[in-house]
């Protein structure tokens, strides 16, 4: 149950004042929903507007209020702009333009009625000009008129005065909350209690004290849940494995082990001996051999009598891991299954049966394999695969398909710099695969101008010709699925003119999953020869032969996205190139993106200069499966009070009796408040 003392803050928006179905929209538009939204929709700037008494050519440029009359109305057709002359008290004059002559201006500027009025005052040839005067009220009135002015983020029928009314009311509704912040912390920063942060940081956006306190309290809020989640799972007894090593002795591997491989494998077989589950993050780069590891912490549950599963977001991977699973365990007395929503009737109830009665060892497939209808006989060890793709609340799903929760390993082929590891994925501990397997060569990595793409469409010709394989992805175009979907139809259409309708094939997030695995599915056969696509190619689909991977508009992605991009080719023994196309114009951050491309094919180097680069955006996407993004903490701040967060909350947990002390039920309200209150249910069905 959410604290009673935040309810005032969840109502609806509608509950303010002024808020219809029509002002509801555009606030929809900007995820304003809630009273909080308005809360925490925190300003991005301010206005400074200085009070004259008057007008002065040197605060040209400059947003003034002033006390003027106005003496004259000048205008010529319906169309053109109404210029009212005005005067201050010493006779000097300023035009007030109005474009298209509106007859409200008249009303609101009688000639000869003293006015206070505010705006950005320019230089026009000789003469002082206003265009549209921000205020106009009369004069005793003027103290209305805010010296200092925050501006807000705006969608398309919202002003900034409509916004601050909003967020004035909001503040109005913020109860004084109980302090959850460890006392020396707060003291040592010198940072304000939460209610007098929220006020301060809507009266000026640049006072620093304010936003660090607020930037910390979410991210301890993300820590407090994370830390929670990890001890729900480790205080649940789990089901302790006896691996023998029987079974991995019996694999017959045509190359050795590297050192990170060797290492993370131990370091699953010391936690599956242990009764708490393991709760194992497994990072590791495009290529970096975590198959082989998943592999191996299956074979340890086999071993122990168990059973193992391993859950991949779509069904081409599923069926893709069945295929290379099943091959590198060919000889072994090992049954492995596949279990996808395509899979019905006999083949199903088959698969079922052998899950229940254990004659199934390892079972591979999509989100059907948690359906209620699955029952195992004695799941063991659970693998998942992409884990960004899984929210905290999916990866505890996983515990109720067994009587005692199974070990957990999560994998994820995107790099993720060791703060956001710890934002994301604080429950979990972390094993990185930070060697590549010997003889897998570099990707080749150009930057070309898009001004080039005959040529480039002629090399692809001459890579088709001699029986490649090609990637080509189109550029983020906006925020707009839509528009992207637009510009790699039209790229494929272009290039099945050149290559023929049957050779290319496209796919695109608005396709339905079974049309994409289709597509996806005739690439990976060898019948298309280009792929169109945008950024929905699957990471992890494995196409050795296609070994070439074109990006447009290079310069609008992201690093780590560009390095998943290439990650796309290098798969087989060919030499494998990535050309990124980019425009004319490039920003300093879009150029020094591209050259560390170019230099480097490391995927953790890669991750961590991203989070220098980027400086703000959600570095692991923005369609986060499950997981609330920060909307408080920019990333800067993120890297560098996670740390001190995720100390604070174990210490809350683990030496000051959690939820239940005093700074604990502040905490629980944090938790409410911040909306990561996903871990207190788990914490109860735990």
């Amino acid at each position: 149950m959410r604290p009673e003392i935040l309810n005032p803050l969840f109502a609806e928006i509608v509950a303010l004042k002024g808020v219809g179905k029509g002002l509801a929209k555009p606030l929809g538009r900007l995820k304003l929903e809630q009273i909080v939204d308005v809360l925490f929709h925190l300003p991005t700037g301010c206005i400074d507007r200085k009070r004259v008494e008057t007008l002065d050519m040197a605060d040209a440029g400059r947003i003034v209020t002033v006390i003027v009359t106005p003496i004259d109305y000048k205008a010529g057709g319906p169309r053109s702009p109404l210029r009212i002359q005005a005067v201050d008290g010493e006779g000097n004059i300023v035009s007030l333009v109005y474009f298209n002559n509106p007859g409200w201006a008249r009303k609101l500027l009688p000639l000869g009625e003293l006015r206070a009025i505010s705006g950005r005052m320019e230089m026009y040839g000789q003469e002082l000009q206003i265009v549209h005067p921000d205020m106009v009220v009369k004069p005793d009135e003027i103290e209305e008129i805010p010296q200092r002015e925050s501006v807000y983020a705006l969608s398309e029928g919202l002003t900034n005065k409509r916004l601050s009314q909003l967020a004035a009311q909001a503040l109005e509704r913020a109860p004084e909350l109980p302090e959850w912040i460890e006392p020396g912390l707060k003291a040592r920063e010198e940072w304000p209690a939460w209610r007098k942060a929220i006020g301060a940081i809507h009266a000026d956006p640049t006072n620093d004290k304010a936003r660090r306190r607020l930037a910390y309290d979410e991210i301890f809020a993300n820590q407090l849940a994370l830390a929670l989640v990890r001890q729900s799972a480790r205080s649940r007894r789990g089901e302790r494995l006896n691996p023998d090593g029987r079974l991995r002795d019996m694999l017959n591997l045509p190359y050795e082990a590297t050192g990170a491989q060797t290492r993370s494998i131990a370091e699953i077989e010391a936690d599956v001996q242990q009764d708490k589950p393991m709760l194992r993050l497994l990072q590791g780069d495009v290529g970096s051999g975590k198959t082989l590891v998943a592999v191996m912490a299956l074979l340890m549950a086999v071993e122990s009598g168990a059973q193992g599963s391993l859950l991949a977001p779509t069904e081409i991977l599923a069926r893709q891991h069945f295929d290379t699973i099943s091959a590198m365990l060919a000889g072994l007395p090992i049954n492995v299954a596949v279990l996808t929503g395509r899979d019905k009737g006999k083949v199903r109830e088959s698969t079922l049966m052998g899950l229940a009665d254990g004659s199934v060892d390892i079972l591979i497939g999509t989100h059907a394999i948690f359906q209620e209808a699955v029952r195992y006989k004695k799941l063991g060890l659970a693998v998942v695969d992409e884990q960004h793709r899984f929210g905290v609340a999916q990866r505890m799903m996983l515990s109720q398909k067994a009587e005692k929760p199974p070990h957990l390993l999560v994998m994820t082929a995107t790099p993720i710099p060791r703060t956001l590891t710890l934002t994301h994925y604080g429950e979990m501990d972390v094993s990185r695969l930070d060697e590549m397997p010997p003889g897998r060569q570099p990707i080749e990595t150009r930057v070309l101008n898009a001004g080039r793409l005959d040529e480039i469409i002629e090399g692809l010709g001459r890579h088709v010709a001699g029986g490649g394989q090609s990637y080509w992805v189109c550029p983020l175009v906006e925020e707009s699925a839509l528009s992207d979907q637009a510009a790699a139809e039209d790229r494929a259409q272009l290039l099945k003119a050149r290559f023929g309708e049957e050779r290319v094939g496209l796919v695109h997030g608005r396709m339905k999953g079974p049309e994409k695995d289709a597509v996806m599915d005739r690439f990976q056969r060898g019948d298309l020869a280009v792929l169109v696509a945008t950024t929905v190619i699957e990471v992890g689909v494995d196409v050795p032969n296609a070994t070439l991977m074109i990006v447009e508009g290079a310069d609008r992605f992201g690093l780590a996205q560009l390095h998943q991009l290439r990650g796309r080719v290098g798969r087989g023994d060919a030499q494998s190139m990535c050309l990124l196309l980019r425009g004319d114009t490039l920003s300093e951050t879009a150029r020094a993106r591209l050259k560390l491309l170019r230099e480097t094919n490391d995927g953790f180097r890669i991750a961590e200069e991203d989070l220098r680069l980027r400086g703000a955006g959600e570095l692991l996407g923005t369609r986060q499966s499950g997981d609330v993004g920060f909307r408080i903490a920019p990333p800067e701040l993120v890297a560098e009070l996670a740390p001190i967060a995720n100390d604070d909350a174990r210490l809350l947990i683990e030496n000051e009796g959690g939820l239940d002390s005093a700074r604990g039920e502040a905490a629980r309200i944090a938790l409410y408040l911040f909306k990561r209150d996903t871990a207190v249910p788990l914490l109860r069905s735990g």
